[in-house]
Formats: C-alpha cells, sequence, structure tokens
C-alpha cells in the first residue's frame, strides 16, 4: 500500500472494536499491529483481570503507560489501545504527540452487547454492566473526542471500517506511495 509515517492509535470503549479493525488495518498497511492489552500481560505475565485484582487499577495504568511508551518507541504501526488508556495524562500526552489517533466511536447498546457476555472485563466485574457502561462513556467521550479522526464504528463489517480509515489516512498524507 505505502509507507505509513506515523503510528496508528486506535483509541475508544471497550467493544469498539479496536482490535479487530486494526489487525486488518495493519495488515492492509504490511505494518505490525500490536494490542496494547495484549502486550500488559505478555510483561506481567499474567491477565488483566488479574493484575486488577491484585495490584489495583493505578498498579495496572503504570503498567499501561510503560507499555505504550515502550510500543511507540518502535517503527510506526498500528496500536489498539485499552478502553482506559487515555484516562492517564501521561498516556494520552504521549498518543496526542506521537500518534495519529482514531476513535472508533460506537453506539452504546453496541458496547454492552460486544462486551456484556465477556468476563475478562475487570471494570464491569461489579455491579450492573449497563450503568457502568454508561457511566464510562460520559466519562472518557471527552477525552476520545481529543483524537485525530473520529470514526463512527456502527455494527458496520470491520473490512468498510478499515477502508475509511485508509481513505482518511491518504487524505492526511499518513501514507505514502512506494516509489
Amino acid at each position: 500500500m505505502g509507507t505509513l509515517r506515523r503510528t496508528i492509535a486506535l483509541v475508544g470503549m471497550m467493544g469498539a472494536g479496536k482490535s479487530s479493525v486494526g489487525r486488518r488495518l495493519a495488515a492492509r498497511l504490511d505494518v505490525p499491529f500490536h494490542d496494547s492489552d495484549v502486550e500488559i500481560e505478555a510483561a506481567a505475565g499474567c491477565a488483566i483481570a488479574e493484575i486488577f485484582e491484585r495490584f489495583g487499577e493505578s498498579a495496572f495504568r503504570a503498567g499501561e503507560r510503560k507499555v505504550i511508551a515502550r510500543l511507540l518507541r518502535e517503527a510506526p504501526h498500528v496500536m489498539a489501545t485499552g478502553g482506559g488508556a487515555l484516562t492517564d495524562p501521561a498516556t494520552r500526552a504521549q498518543i496526542a504527540a506521537e500518534t495519529f489517533s482514531i476513535w472508533l466511536k460506537a453506539p452504546v447498546e453496541l458496547l454492552i452487547a460486544r462486551v456484556i457476555r465477556r468476563q475478562s472485563r475487570p471494570l464491569l466485574q461489579q455491579g450492573d454492566p449497563r450503568e457502568t457502561i454508561h457511566r464510562m462513556l460520559k466519562e472518557r467521550e471527552p477525552i476520545y473526542a481529543l483524537a485525530d479522526l473520529t470514526l463512527d464504528a456502527e455494527d458496520s463489517p470491520h473490512a468498510a471500517m478499515v477502508e475509511r480509515i485508509l481513505a482518511a489516512l491518504t487524505e492526511r498524507s499518513l501514507v505514502t506511495a512506494h516509489d
């Protein structure tokens, strides 16, 4: 396709499709794909739910900050961030400065339908998951809205979303043609 000039950071709520879209986008761009949650689990040697349970959210965010900083030292790639990554001011500043960020903005009912079945979401394990998602979305939307591009991630095929992202990257000269 061409050369990617900056790392693409996909941001947004859990269940928005960041990992699925990110994998497809990286394949189309012929660049590596990194899922920050997978990288955190590899670095910690345990599941995110276990990190939350044993050490708490602040320890998880500290580890997430380090992992994302390490990933951003690599050549341009596509990175799916965890849903709460941007709640950390240092992570948010680094993503703003060093990436082209894309908010995959999904309607709340779609997010609920996608994540309610999974037990691997530690922030949804206390209380009513629907209320938690509504609350988290209300808190995080202003932060997500700072992304370089907002893409409505309705229940459309991920391949269609990838095409929309590729068009936006080409339009902004973030992908250059091979010579």
